[in-house]
């Protein structure tokens, strides 16, 4: 029987089709997304050159797709009708649909309501 790490590691990309690590195994020079963003870089239009993956008995197989840092490109600056666009979405996210109130956090999608209509309507059924 395979192990998990056996099964996850495929560094000629035989089985995948990509260079395959076991999570945290990756060679130096390979970043996700995340990672890149973290640095101020972006793919940039690279493909995907090799990936991370995980094995669970819960959630199976899951992947990470990494990109060469050595081909990544900054990060694009923000201009100004960005940020205004990025402000206009957070603050509807703030603003509580029965109320009408920039409550000053993002409401939980959950609900859907702001906490004191929350509470409000459940005082109002018990």
């Amino acid at each position: 029987m395979p192990t998990a790490y056996s099964r996850c590691y495929d560094p000629t990309g035989a089985r995948y089709g990509i260079p395959t690590y076991p999570w945290r195994m990756a060679p130096d020079g390979y970043a996700t997304r995340r990672q890149l963003r973290a640095r101020g870089l972006r793919p940039g239009g690279q493909e995907v050159t090799a990936q991370v993956m995980v094995t669970s008995r819960h959630h199976g197989a899951r992947v990470a797709y990494l990109y060469r840092i050595d081909l990544a490109k900054p990060v694009r600056p923000m201009t100004s009708r960005k940020w205004g666009a990025l402000a206009l979405a957070m603050l509807a996210r703030r603003t509580c649909p029965r109320c009408r109130l920039d409550v000053g956090y993002c409401i939980s999608r959950r609900h859907g309501i702001c906490g004191l209509c929350l509470v409000a309507e459940e005082q109002c059924t018990a």
